[in-house]
C-alpha cells in the first residue's frame, strides 16, 4: 500500500514492503514508483524495499522551488532520516540514477545500482530528452500497468501529443528543474563513491548512451557494467527476466535469511 510523508514541507508519495536490509528505488524522469511495481514484488521478501515519488512526480508534490540534482538529493537525505534508514542498498534508474549518484558520493551506501543513469551532462536539446522519457516510458509501462489492449490504445493517443507538446504542457516549475539537473554533469563526484556499484544499460539507449555507462564504470572505483542487448533506455523494463537474474546476483549476499 502506498503512504505518504510530510519532507522538506512536501507530502511525498512511497511505498514499502518487506523486511530486511534497505532497498531502495528511484524512478527517472516523467515516471512514477510503479516502473518498479515487478522489482519491489521480486524482492520484498528478503528486503525492506522502498520505492519513492520524487517531488514532481507521482502522487508526491513538486518542489516550491527550482531544485537541481542537490535539491533532490538534500530532499532524500532528509526522507532518510525520516524513515531510519541508514546504509542502504540503493537503485537508480535515469534521472533516479543521477540523484543516487551525487547521494552516494557523500553518503554511506551499502551498494549502488545504476539503471541507463544520467549525470553526465548531454549534447542534445531539453526538449529532446523530455520527449524521449516521456515517450519510452509510456511505451514500456503502459501495457504492463493496463494490459496490452488498452495499453497500446494510450500509446497510441500519446503518439499524436509528443514531444513539444508535451513539454509544454509540463509546469514551469518543472521545466526549469528539468534545465538545472539535466545541465549537471557528475563526473567529478563519481570517483568519490565507495559503494560496490552494479551499471546496467541498455545497448540501444538513445537518452542516456551506453557510453555514459562506460564512462562511470570508469570513473567509479568499484563498478562493474552489464549491457542488455538489443534494448534501449528502459532496459529494466524491456528485458524485466535478465534484469532480475543480474540484480539477483548482485544482491544475493545481502538478503535477510542468509
Amino acid at each position: 500500500m502506498e503512504q505518504t510523508l510530510l519532507v522538506k514541507g512536501l507530502q511525498i508519495n512511497y511505498k514499502e514492503t518487506g523486511e530486511g536490509m534497505p532497498l531502495v528505488l528511484l524512478h527517472g524522469w516523467g515516471s512514477n514508483l510503479q516502473a518498479f511495481t515487478r522489482v519491489q514484488q521480486q524482492f520484498e521478501n528478503n528486503f525492506r524495499v522502498i520505492a519513492i515519488d520524487l517531488p514532481g512526480f507521482g502522487a508526491s508534490d513538486e518542489p516550491k522551488e527550482v531544485w537541481g540534482v542537490e535539491g533532490y538529493v538534500d530532499f532524500l537525505e532528509e526522507f532518510f532520516r525520516l524513515k531510519g534508514i541508514t546504509n542502504p542498498i540503493l537503485g537508480g534508474h535515469s534521472h533516479g540514477g543521477r540523484v543516487s549518484i551525487l547521494f552516494a558520493s557523500r553518503n554511506p551506501v551499502h551498494k549502488l545500482l545504476l539503471i541507463d543513469a544520467a549525470g553526465i551532462k548531454p549534447k542534445r536539446k531539453l526538449k529532446y530528452y523530455f520527449k524521449v522519457y516521456s515517450f519510452k516510458l509510456a511505451k514500456k509501462v503502459l501495457p504492463l500497468l493496463l494490459g496490452k489492449t488498452k495499453g497500446q490504445e494510450m500509446i497510441n493517443n500519446y503518439r499524436k501529443t509528443a514531444g513539444s507538446t508535451d513539454y509544454n504542457a509540463a509546469s514551469a516549475m518543472m521545466r526549469q528543474i528539468m534545465v538545472k539537473c539535466v545541465n549537471a554533469d557528475l563526473k567529478s563526484v563519481m570517483p568519490k563513491i565507495q559503494a560496490p556499484t552494479l551499471l546496467i544499460w541498455g545497448e540501444n539507449d538513445t537518452a542516456t548512451p551506453l557510453s555514459d555507462g562506460q564512462t562511470m564504470e570508469k570513473l567509479i572505483p568499484n563498478a562493474g557494467l552489464v549491457v542488455l542487448k538489443g534494448v534501449g533506455h528502459f532496459s529494466f523494463i524491456e528485458k524485466l527476466g535478465e534484469f532480475l537474474i543480474i540484480l539477483n546476483n548482485f544482491l544475493t549476499p545481502d538478503k535477510k535469511n542468509n
